[in-house]
């Protein structure tokens, strides 16, 4: 499978608590990822094409279908599997991970289900799966501040959005062509706005699917590695030991016909928190 990993960059570590932005496909393929552990954050997922199933160890089975949004919630751990179904012939979309403040990443296992209804601002169609734009505010509950929505442009079209000056955000052009303000975004990449913005003006020639992402700086140094965020690197490695001895931190998949993803071994070195250039 195609994947760009648009977040964490050198350039760029988080937006607002957004710390992970995998965009993915469009591409013919069978999709079967094991039962896998997290912790210390929130996984959301969004399609364009294609369905993906879903269980937890919160004894949830779910399915992932474009335009709905399925978020999960690690904290102190849970574990998942995600398999491609039979129907699905193409895979397109894009994983995203939040980074739990300190004060909540031991939250219990939760998920969370939502179809945001489609608003049209200056002919452009939103969904709002997250935060509150354009008038449309999703009824999901997350932990800081955020935003997240898919953004279709029509051909010719420029829309300006009201937006919180104390958020950052991060526009990712997933097909077509956009302008972030006047700077142009080259296919698959993801544009960064700093605070301080009342507006956020879109706009292009030949029409675009863009999925916006927007927080208040998230304020914590955080270390991930694999699947795992977590404060040091002790943390991590304790993650890492009790996840291959099949503790019950994670729990367990039930309906997955298959074994467990081992954890990969950690680095020679040390590992570091991700910080933000000034």
């Amino acid at each position: 499978m195609s994947v760009r990993r648009t977040l964490p960059q050198k350039e760029r570590s988080l937006i607002g608590a957004w710390c992970f932005c995998d965009h993915y496909g469009p591409d013919d393929v069978n999709m079967d990822v094991a039962p896998h552990p997290h912790t210390g954050l929130q996984t959301v997922s969004w399609l364009f094409t294609g369905e993906i199933e879903h269980r937890d160890s919160l004894g949830v089975h779910a399915y992932v279908r474009p335009g709905e949004l399925n978020l999960m919630t690690g904290g102190s751990g849970i574990c998942h599997s995600e398999v491609s179904t039979p129907s699905s012939s193409v895979l397109h979309g894009v994983q995203l991970w939040l980074a739990l403040p300190d004060a909540h990443r031991d939250a219990p296992r939760d998920f969370q289900h939502h179809v945001p209804p489609t608003v049209s601002v200056s002919g452009c169609a939103v969904r709002v799966f997250l935060g509150t734009l354009a008038g449309s505010t999703s009824p999901v509950r997350t932990f800081t501040p955020l935003l997240g929505a898919e953004v279709v442009l029509p051909a010719g079209s420029r829309v300006e959005f009201e937006v919180s000056p104390s958020f950052e955000h991060g526009v990712l052009l997933d097909t077509g062509d956009v302008s972030v303000e006047e700077t142009v975004l080259s296919p698959g990449s993801l544009g960064y706005v700093g605070t301080g913005r009342s507006t956020l003006t879109l706009s292009s020639r030949e029409g675009a699917r863009v999925v916006l992402l927007g927080g208040e700086p998230f304020g914590e140094e955080i270390v991930m590695w694999w699947n795992f965020v977590g404060r040091t690197h002790d943390e991590i490695a304790a993650f890492r030991e009790e996840w291959q001895a099949e503790g019950e931190r994670f729990g367990r998949v039930q309906g997955y016909p298959g074994d467990r993803l081992p954890a990969p071994a950690l680095p020679g070195g040390r590992l570091r928190p991700r910080g933000n250039p000034a």
